[in-house]
């Protein structure tokens, strides 16, 4: 027998003594992992660190039987380790790539519809559904989890997030991916860290001392993962205080691996790496290699491991991280071979839920909604309400049940233009239809504001539809409404003085026509079924619920950074480009984010400001009465109180509780969402977590709770209070 031969076969009997160690589900699934790790050849390895994205491979080269998504890392089939088949997002499976085949999904409401909700119940069923959805169309991996703080009204996928608070974020992302991961495929919050614009993402760095990372963005991302026990984490394109976000030892190694006790396995966004040696620094896997323009994971990372630059070592890390969360999961023990029949009636209805638990009622004046019985004559005006709802652009967006019916390229060249301004779903005109036939309804399409108040005039109530339409790679200039819109409220306000708007948009929006009109209704991105529940709102058959999860501002001139950070930058050289990657589309600018910790509702109380709305804010077709107010400090912080609803039908309020101290703004702690018959009377009982309410010390690396009189605030909103007590805490301090 030859050398080479017997070392073929000493190869088979380690990889059969290991592939049975590997089978064996009464072994943990590190154990697993390390026993198929010794397994494994080199190449083997290196095939675990790196993927493309299938779309962007010649049809001759796309992996054959395989879902074509956002990306696929090639298994091992003779250990039982199946490809990774990876989908976007965190509104569906996105099929983006996937559209000669017509493919569709449920496509749920945008993030910030979601997180309106408040209701961590509506997150994990909205989860479960697209989770699987994903694995019946043979999807292991979906890039689900979107949590970073919304910081700018403007920002481009701020309508994929989970708003300003980093409790209320946490929270809800951490139900949604425990919901997504509940099929046995692995989830990735992202994108870490500090990702709050997308002008200059690929180039621009968020430069912020620890300790208010630590109290905002990276908090969100804690209570996150604690909640939702996310596999994978997904790095951003940002640089964080100089480093790349996917090279970021503070970020991968300290914060996430040390502090935190990650076990599973970090990737990049799409086009994110720049180097091999971020083996050492904390990535794992290279995704969507092609947009990066080097194969980074791949052929220069075996180049990296010649040269003595990258240790062997850090390569049997990483494939151990990928393994053990491929056991854990259940990705290796329950494959998703696709080909299932989806029941898109029953997930539309979860869509629908979402959907209405997220809607708004910002202003009621006059008790115009729900629509009156007496109003007989309806125009309906603008937005395309007569076939469909608006969608935002990107990579989140899904491809609906029905497909779209009307998809429009943007002009005017930039990052924006890749995107299509999408509409589909149920149109909230027909669903109108359907609730009253007793009423005469019309449509007019708005692109007449005079037409269009000529209409209003002579009808009993107008309902006109504002957009601001959002997509990933571009931010807002400002918060006005697309296509004139203010200018088309005011025209219809002026004509008819029962005049409701819904807006749909990704973000807060600029309202100079808001006390021109008795009703206001924020329906976002509502997805799937978004017409539909519009009309179950406006007409009564629903009575919102939604609060805000973001602040919306009176004027630009309140945020931190009235002029959004990078709109000034120079546009990328060649050289920049070379060195930066094929995304760079500005030279390198620093982002500074005045407000530091103090996000959202906590800077406007620190300065003092009056927003347009403030977070929290939402109303009803009911009434609610808070009382019987008690508090407990000592080590831990607890307030109880009652919540009646006074009115005369059914409603869920959502009772929001702050803490003050001198010197901070104030925080939310908690809430409740208590759904009530008229007249029912439930006690909210809400437990501070103590890092909501402390302070990071970067130096000792400790959360601390200072000693002394805290202020407790719980009302409907950030700014309105209905009930007070003040409690003393003893000192606490917490590991990290």
């Amino acid at each position: 027998m030859t050398m080479r031969r017997i070392a073929c076969v000493a190869l088979l009997a380690t990889s059969s003594i290991a592939t049975a160690q590997s089978v064996d589900r009464t072994r943990s699934a590190e154990a697993r992992a390390a026993a198929t790790v010794q397994a494994m050849t080199p190449e083997e390895k290196i095939r675990l660190l790196h993927g493309p994205m299938p779309s962007l491979l010649p049809a001759a080269k796309r992996p054959a039987g395989v879902p074509i998504g956002a990306g696929i890392i090639m298994g091992v089939p003779r250990l039982g380790i199946p490809d990774l088949t990876e989908t976007d997002a965190s509104l569906g499976v996105s099929n983006l790539n996937d559209l000669r085949k017509g493919d569709v999904a449920t496509a749920l409401p945008s993030g910030m519809a979601l997180a309106a909700s408040w209701d961590p119940v509506v997150a994990r069923e909205g989860g479960a559904m697209i989770g699987g959805e994903a694995r019946d169309k043979g999807f292991n991996v979906m890039l689900v989890g979107g949590v970073n703080i919304v910081r700018d009204p403007r920002a481009g996928r701020n309508f994929e997030y989970l708003g300003e608070d980093p409790l209320l974020a946490g929270t809800l992302v951490g139900a949604q991916i425990a919901g997504v991961q509940s099929n046995h495929i692995i989830a990735t919050i992202k994108h870490f860290a500090a990702n709050a614009i997308e002008t200059g993402r690929s180039v621009h760095t968020v430069d912020m001392a620890e300790a208010p990372l630590r109290e905002s963005d990276l908090l969100a991302f804690e209570i996150g993962m604690e909640k939702g026990d996310p596999h994978a984490v997904m790095c951003g394109y940002n640089r964080v205080n100089g480093v790349y976000s996917c090279e970021n030892p503070f970020l991968l190694n300290d914060v996430l691996r040390r502090d935190w006790g990650f076990k599973g396995f970090v990737m990049s966004d799409w086009g994110a790496v720049h180097s091999s040696e971020a083996i050492l620094k904390g990535l794992d896997q290279q995704s969507g290699e092609q947009i990066d323009g080097k194969r980074w994971f791949s052929d220069l990372m075996q180049t990296a491991v010649s040269e003595g630059r990258v240790p062997q070592g850090a390569i049997d890390t990483s494939v151990r991280r990928i393994l053990r969360t491929m056991y854990a999961s259940g990705v290796v023990d329950h494959p998703a071979t696709g080909g299932a029949t989806i029941d898109y009636a029953r997930n539309g209805a979860v869509a629908l839920r979402a959907a209405e638990a997220g809607i708004v009622l910002l202003r009621n004046e006059g008790g115009v909604l729900p629509l009156a019985a007496t109003a007989r004559t309806i125009v309906v005006i603008g937005g395309h309400a007569d076939i469909g709802v608006l969608s935002g652009g990107g990579s989140s967006q899904v491809r609906p049940v029905g497909g779209f019916t009307l998809e429009e390229r943007q002009t005017g060249g930039g990052a924006a233009s890749f995107a299509k301004r999408s509409y589909g779903g149920t149109a909230p005109l027909a669903a109108l239809k359907a609730i009253r036939p007793d009423a005469q309804i019309t449509f007019v399409d708005g692109s007449d504001p005079a037409a269009a108040a000529a209409a209003a005039r002579s009808a009993d109530v107008a309902i006109v539809f504002g957009e601001k339409w959002s997509t990933e790679a571009a931010d807002n200039k400002d918060l006005s409404l697309d296509r004139n819109g203010d200018a088309l409220i005011a025209a219809v306000a002026a004509a008819n003085p029962r005049t409701v708007v819904v807006l749909e948009t990704g973000n807060p929006v600029a309202m100079p026509w808001r006390d021109r009109v008795p009703a206001i209704v924020a329906a976002w991105f509502p997805g799937q079924r978004g017409g539909e529940a519009i009309a179950r709102v406006l007409t009564g058959a629903v009575n919102p619920s939604g609060h805000l999860p973001v602040t919306f501002p009176a004027s630009l001139a309140q945020l931190p950074n009235p002029v959004l950070p990078g709109s000034d930058a120079v546009p990328a050289d060649a050289a920049t480009r070379a060195t930066y990657g094929l995304m760079a589309g500005t030279k390198p600018f620093a982002v500074t984010f005045p407000e530091g910790a103090d996000a959202g509702y906590r800077w406007y109380a620190a300065k003092g400001l009056v927003p347009l709305y403030p977070f929290g804010h939402g109303l009803s077709y009911t009434s609610f009465r808070y009382d019987r107010l008690a508090a407990t400090g000592g080590k831990a912080l607890t307030v109880r109180f009652s919540v009646t609803n006074t009115g005369q039908r059914a409603g869920a309020d959502v009772p929001q509780v702050y803490v003050t101290r001198p010197g901070k703004a104030k925080r939310l702690i908690g809430w409740g969402k208590p759904m009530l018959a008229p007249g029912e009377t439930r006690e909210v009982s809400v437990v501070a977590d103590p890092r909501v309410i402390g302070d990071y010390d970067a130096k000792a690396r400790r959360w601390i709770v200072p000693a002394g009189a805290y202020g407790i605030e719980v009302g409907p909103s950030a700014t309105q209070t209905s009930l007070r007590a003040q409690v003393r805490l003893s000192k606490q301090t917490l590991k990290p």
